[in-house]
């Protein structure tokens, strides 16, 4: 079995779980699911620059622990503060430590769109990540049929979220509606071994239609990587590693800020 099997066993259940403890409208109730949403969609269409949608991440399977004085908050205050375009924030529990209670917190704060990154394929964690004030939800294309990505975009957009669709490979883009599916996430990483190969996005990126916002995800954490991209106009980068494991967040941010820039 591989991880991502194992992960999505583990979803199983705590979709389950969200569905024995709350019906559909119960989520209404919660504070933040009225607030209206920030585009995610508008935050990384600056065509000056490649965008940074910063992550916050305490643990990777594939890593162990990249942060060990870990603390949601005070990380996406540094990522506020230093310019990143959006923030996503890990939320599944079991394999990187994260909670969707640091997704609840930040949101209160928040100044641009926030990402709520987990493995979702059931609609109750999308109204979960609208309760706790998600504007955007990754949905991923290999954990996912065709049906349930229609599905699960239909109910993101019904409740005024936008859909970053992640796909590993070319096997998975006839699963998508890119009429629908607008904003296409490019994971340079392997799912079934966790390995990555930044060319990847190269490969995928042809295939994509025109007018389709492209984000490159995973093994991105140099400038050369970063002149790579630009070569590409690949349109955002979701980053998260190299800034875990940075002892300045703050300098770390500032200067990929920096390498992203086009010059003229």
């Amino acid at each position: 079995m591989t991880i991502l099997q194992k992960i999505l066993e583990v979803k199983k259940e705590e979709a389950a779980g969200l569905r024995r403890k709350y019906s559909k409208e119960s989520f209404s109730s919660f504070p933040l699911f009225g607030k209206k949403r920030l585009s995610l969609k508008s935050a990384i269409q600056n065509s000056k620059k490649i965008n940074v949608i910063a992550e916050i991440k305490k643990k990777s399977p594939s890593k162990g622990i990249l942060k060990n004085d870990f603390n949601h908050l005070e990380i996406a205050k540094s990522y506020l503060c230093c310019g990143a375009d959006a923030i996503s924030v890990l939320t599944d529990e079991n394999f990187f430590e994260g909670n969707i209670s640091f997704m609840e917190e930040i949101a209160k704060i928040k100044t641009v769109p926030l990402l709520r990154k987990d493995f979702i394929i059931d609609e109750f964690q999308i109204l979960e990540a609208k309760a706790a004030g998600a504007d955007a939800v990754l949905l991923i294309a290999e954990a996912l049929s065709k049906n349930q990505l229609n599905e699960l975009t239909l109910a993101a957009n019904e409740n005024d979220l936008e859909v970053l669709l992640e796909i590993h490979s070319e096997k998975q883009l006839e699963k998508i509606d890119f009429s629908v599916n607008r904003i296409i996430g490019i994971n340079n990483r392997n799912l079934a071994t966790f390995e990555v190969n930044i060319k990847t996005t190269e490969l995928l990126a042809k295939k994509i239609p025109p007018g389709c916002l492209i984000v490159a995800e995973s093994g991105i954490n140099s400038k050369n990587d970063i002149n790579f991209l630009k070569e590409l106009k690949i349109n955002a980068v979701l980053v998260g590693e190299h800034f875990m494991k940075s002892k300045k967040i703050e300098e770390a941010l500032k200067e990929f800020i920096d390498w992203c820039k086009y010059e003229n």
